[in-house]
């Protein structure tokens, strides 16, 4: 998904990404199957300077009270009501006009990887997670810096994996201080279950917290942990899991597939289509949802 933001220039210490497009393209070479560990080397400072200065905001900032905060301010759901489309249009502000990448809005993209997960027969409910997994990205409108938004997401409370990407930019982060967050387990209970773990802040447990009354558990996890991935790429962090989190990482890796890579040339027509997303989200969605 593209989300170019307006007054974005390289020299912004809160937008080091001339686009989020950047990030995704960074976790779709990344992550792409069949790359070898060593392949992975090319993403660092020199390769991706944007990529690697997002990321060393982002492990600089998200500490355990910066998180904490954040989930106060919005999982209360304060936001006002509005129905599907009225947030996915409220996410096409978001596009600047000027960006060269891409002539899709926003819409358009969450329909190509839904319909992609359509086309392949998987169910409805899944098919509604395509849809509903970028619109957290409305956080940027909300004044929350590109850091704060998107990346990679991991715990935050107990000791980094090295398996987090540029997880040398950690040495900055004010957590690195208190002997608590630094062990393995932390804050936490062994196997306590991710459910009970407070993820770095984002889009991700944000779109889930909106739909958590509404959605399986299933369809929750590929909102939440989608973008964990040191656990569902790297294995790290199993000694928080329970059996559940195990269960559900199938799923998890199920979606990722679809969110790295059905972006593709041809533009979903919205017109045609919104019938059955108006059925799709009666389906499953009261007509307005608490943001």
């Amino acid at each position: 998904m593209s989300v170019a933001l307006h007054g974005t220039t390289p020299t912004d210490p809160n937008k080091p990404l001339h686009d989020l497009e950047e990030w995704d393209g960074f976790l779709a070479g990344r992550y792409k199957e069949g790359k070898s560990k060593e392949e992975f080397r090319v993403y660092d400072a020199k390769a991706t300077p944007g990529v690697a200065e997002f990321y060393r905001l982002n492990h600089e900032h998200q500490t355990v009270d910066y998180v904490l905060g954040k989930e106060k301010q919005y999982f209360s759901l304060q936001k006002g009501q509005k129905t599907i489309w009225e947030a996915a249009e409220f996410l096409n502000t978001l596009v600047d006009d000027s960006d060269p990448d891409t002539d899709l809005t926003q819409i358009e993209h969450l329909l190509q990887t839904s319909e992609a997960i359509r086309r392949d027969g998987h169910p409805r409910w899944m098919v509604l997670v395509g849809f509903l997994h970028d619109l957290g990205k409305c956080l940027c409108l909300y004044g929350e810096p590109q850091w704060g938004v998107v990346g990679d997401t991991f715990p935050v409370g107990c000791a980094w994996s090295p398996d987090i990407v540029f997880h040398e930019y950690f040495a900055n982060n004010p957590d690195r201080n208190v002997p608590e967050y630094q062990t393995k387990y932390g804050i936490y209970e062994p196997n306590c279950g991710l459910e009970n773990v407070h993820m770095s802040f984002g889009h991700d447990g944000y779109i889930a917290e909106v739909m958590k009354p509404y959605l399986r558990d299933e369809a929750l996890y590929m909102l939440r942990f989608h973008s964990f991935y040191p656990w569902h790429k790297h294995g790290a962090y199993d000694h928080l899991c329970n059996d559940k989190d195990r269960a559900m990482m199938q799923w998890v890796l199920k979606f990722n597939q679809y969110d790295l890579y059905s972006k593709g040339h041809t533009k979903p027509n919205v017109a045609e289509l919104k019938p059955y997303y108006d059925d799709l989200f009666a389906e499953f969605l009261p007509p307005t949802l608490a943001w």
